[in-house]
């Protein structure tokens, strides 16, 4: 059996696990890393969003004011128990150096900010509200301010992010093995991870490495919105592994980094340990099927958060949207539509069964056709014109369109009365007075926003639960926590900031801090005592 060995090993070629090479490479390390594809998973064909604040270079330039104070005082209700205080403060304060290393990597960002509410900008804006920050109950808190960071480039940038960070990990001298597959954790007599036992194609011939990148590339995008032809590929690119690939040890003389991702790819561990998101489309590759979780628990780690999954019902774009209101079957308000697209999703699921309605009116519906070509990408485009012609039923009075919908009658005429009957600019919900709509102009529609298999109109959902790690270090804990000697996590292969709510950028931001975090650590030649700087 072949065999290599370098300083570190890194498992998983995304955001995480490129941030955690090249920290370490830089600090003198010599690394190894490698990857079941050829790199990118979730992060490259993700929107590029990189969820960071308290002044960033970015922030200044746009001319928005913001402070490590405010930031920390909204991301600890997001957060909750995720993560210790005293993590999420460090991992503010650090904030707007992290966006300045990923510029020097060579990751762009633009200043252009987004002079409307919406859950992802367009190509002329790069700085926008990327959370609930000014959503109500939220500004009482913090002063809001606009934290997504999308690097610049056309479409979803995810793409653009990845290939800047994977030249810095060429350029910084680490030796990447793609189309190899980690199979099981090696570790000595004293328990010691001492490198991984993979399946690599390296040797194989040009046309099976060939026909393996291509299906991989294929199941990843278009697969994505595909998640049946998704599966059919990959089976496909597994049978060339089982048929081509051969034994290679990769030792560590310091230790292993698991950055493969998480599970949203892997049916059998979504059913057991979050049933209720079996609808949701898969936002990730077919990588992301907990290879790290196992991993890591395979040789004593212990997860945590794995019932929490992140699933996207965003009404913007357009922003007229926000002026609807968004009920259930009982025609009962479900919350301020001006939250974020996870937190309205997750209240559908755990407390509608799924179901919801976005209740317009006619002016409404006219403003919202009217921004469509303005404020969204192709894809949004797409899925709000799907949802305008497709999943609508109008009717000039609130009983008949709750009748067309099924839809309680009674309960959305309360819910109507409520509304208008409030105070001038108030809200019953707590939406912030200039989203506050008085839905008065029939026909009225109630737009169908359930969460329900669709390839035109999907909810993408991520895992976010993962290995619990030592928060100073990202070493691998057991279940006394005590780490695991030579094992550390980061990403989505681990419990992190966005481990219990997530926001756009979040995670993003999550794999440069805890990937950072592990590669530095695993530098050290003393040991990892020096504290993580």
């Amino acid at each position: 059996m072949e065999e290599l060995s370098a300083d570190v090993v890194v498992v998983g070629f995304g955001v995480a696990g490129a941030c955690a090479a090249i920290e370490a490479a830089r600090d003198g390390a010599e690394v190894v890393l490698l990857d079941r594809f050829e790199g990118g998973g979730a992060s490259r064909l993700s929107g590029g969003i990189v969820y960071a604040g308290g002044g960033t270079v970015v922030q200044r330039a746009a001319g928005v004011e913001d402070s490590v104070e405010d930031m920390y005082a909204y991301l600890r209700m997001e957060a909750g128990d995720a993560v210790s205080p005293e993590t999420l403060r460090r991992f503010c304060e650090r904030s707007p150096a992290m966006i300045e290393w990923l510029e020097q990597q060579g990751v762009p960002f633009d200043s252009s900010l987004c002079p409307y509410k919406t859950s992802y900008p367009s190509d002329r804006h790069y700085l926008y509200y990327s959370g609930s920050e000014a959503a109500g109950g939220y500004r009482d808190v913090a002063r809001p301010a606009p934290r997504g960071h999308r690097v610049h480039g056309r479409g979803s940038s995810g793409g653009v992010l990845f290939a800047a960070l994977a030249a810095a990990v060429h350029d910084s001298g680490v030796r990447v093995l793609g189309q190899t597959r980690a199979e099981e954790l090696l570790t000595g007599e004293d328990g010691r991870v001492r490198g991984v036992a993979c399946e690599t194609l390296a040797g194989a011939s040009r046309r099976a490495r060939g026909a393996h990148r291509h299906l991989g590339d294929l199941a990843a995008k278009p697969g994505i919105y595909l998640p049946a032809l998704s599966r059919r590929l990959h089976a496909r690119a597994e049978r060339i592994e089982r048929e081509h690939a051969r034994p290679l040890r990769v030792l560590a003389r310091r230790g292993v980094v698991l950055a493969a991702g998480g599970f949203v790819a892997n049916r059998a561990m979504l059913r057991e340990h979050a049933p209720a998101h079996r609808h949701g489309l898969p936002l990730g590759t077919r990588g992301d099927d907990g290879s790290g979780l196992r991993l890591g628990t395979s040789v004593g780690g212990v997860a945590a958060k794995l019932d929490r999954v992140s699933a996207w019902r965003f009404l913007t774009p357009p922003s007229a949207f926000l002026g609807g209101l968004l009920v259930d079957e009982r025609g009962a308000r479900i919350g301020d539509e001006s939250r974020y697209g996870a937190a309205l999703g997750a209240a559908m699921i755990a407390e509608h069964g799924g179901r919801g309605w976005l209740l317009i009116d006619s002016r409404l519906r006219r403003e919202a056709r009217r921004q469509l070509r303005a404020q969204a990408v192709w894809f949004q485009r797409m899925q709000a014109r799907h949802l305008l012609r497709r999943r609508s039923v109008s009717a000039p009075t609130l009983a008949g369109v709750a009748e067309l919908a099924g839809v309680d009658p009674a309960g959305l005429e309360s819910t109507v009365r409520a509304h208008r009957s409030a105070p001038p600019g108030r809200d019953p919900a707590g939406k912030p007075a200039e989203f506050v709509h008085p839905l008065r102009t029939p026909p009225y529609s109630l737009l169908d926003v359930s969460v329900r298999p669709s390839v035109a109109y999907p909810c993408p959902m991520l895992t976010l639960g993962g290995l619990v790690v030592d928060e100073r270090s990202g070493a691998v804990l057991d279940a006394d926590r005590v780490p695991v000697p030579g094992l550390y996590a980061a990403g989505r292969s681990a419990a992190g900031v966005c481990s219990n709510s997530y926001v756009s950028g979040l995670s993003l931001a999550d794999c440069v801090f805890s990937g950072r975090r592990a590669g530095k650590r695993l530098a050290m030649r003393d040991g990892g005592r020096r504290a993580h700087e």
